[in-house]
């Protein structure tokens, strides 16, 4: 469970208005879910919902990062996906009751909106807008995760972390420096790699003059970055 949850603030209501999900609401939509949305703050590795609980709320995170992960018969977890400010998240039930698919975990300290299902299933009904809203979400997470299926299948795990360096590269040539938005655990949970397979990736690439030191991913020669 949640812990105590407060209606938003002026600036909390700005930053999710601000959303790709909220920007398209139609003003009376926007208006009841901005009056509606129960927001919450949660500190480091706090749960948000575990697997197999009654789905009641999504969620729109305003800031922080959040892990959604399954976890296996033997403990094991496996994020599947890394949310920053602005994500929607466990959207997919709003059609319906339900129960969570997977568990979500403040991946350090958070704000979320907690939007109620059943509310906003009865205001789909009577707005297009926000039944587009949420077609329009869950088709760029279904694109998202085919994309993330076939970068798994394709890449090798040195490929990966590449590929995610040079996404957020500044430069095309010469010389960069990055600066990992979380812990190099998340980005191993989000590249689908253990920290250790992502810690040898790492090493792979310090032959193409890959760098790191803490947070801090420094890349001597873009160019031959792309070459991986």
């Amino acid at each position: 469970m949640l812990e105590k949850s407060n209606k938003a603030t002026t600036r909390e209501r700005s930053l999710l208005a601000k959303t790709a999900f909220m920007r398209s609401l139609s003003a009376n939509a926007l208006a009841t879910l901005l009056d509606s949305a129960q927001i919450v703050s949660l500190g480091a590795r706090a749960s948000i919902f575990r697997e197999g609980e009654n789905a009641q709320a999504f969620y729109c995170l305003l800031t922080g990062y959040v892990r959604l992960y399954r976890m296996g018969k033997d403990g094991r977890q496996a994020d599947f996906r890394i949310c920053g400010p602005g994500d929607i998240f466990a959207e997919c039930l709003v059609p319906q009751d339900a129960r969570y698919p997977y568990s979500a975990q403040a991946a350090e300290n958070v704000c979320i909106a907690r939007l109620d299902c059943r509310e906003v299933r009865q205001l789909a009904e009577r707005d297009a807008t926000v039944s587009t809203a949420l077609i329009m979400t869950l088709s760029e997470h279904l694109k998202a995760t085919t994309d993330i299926l076939v970068n798994d299948r394709l890449h090798t795990a040195p490929q990966r972390v590449a590929d995610y360096l040079l996404d957020r590269c500044p430069v095309d040539a010469g010389s960069a420096s990055i600066r990992l938005p979380f812990q190099k655990n998340l980005l191993a949970g989000m590249l689908g790699l253990a920290p250790e397979a992502l810690s040898r990736a790492f090493s792979a690439l310090r032959r193409a003059g890959v760098s790191v030191r803490g947070r801090v991913i420094q890349i001597s020669d873009v160019k031959a970055l792309r070459e991986i």
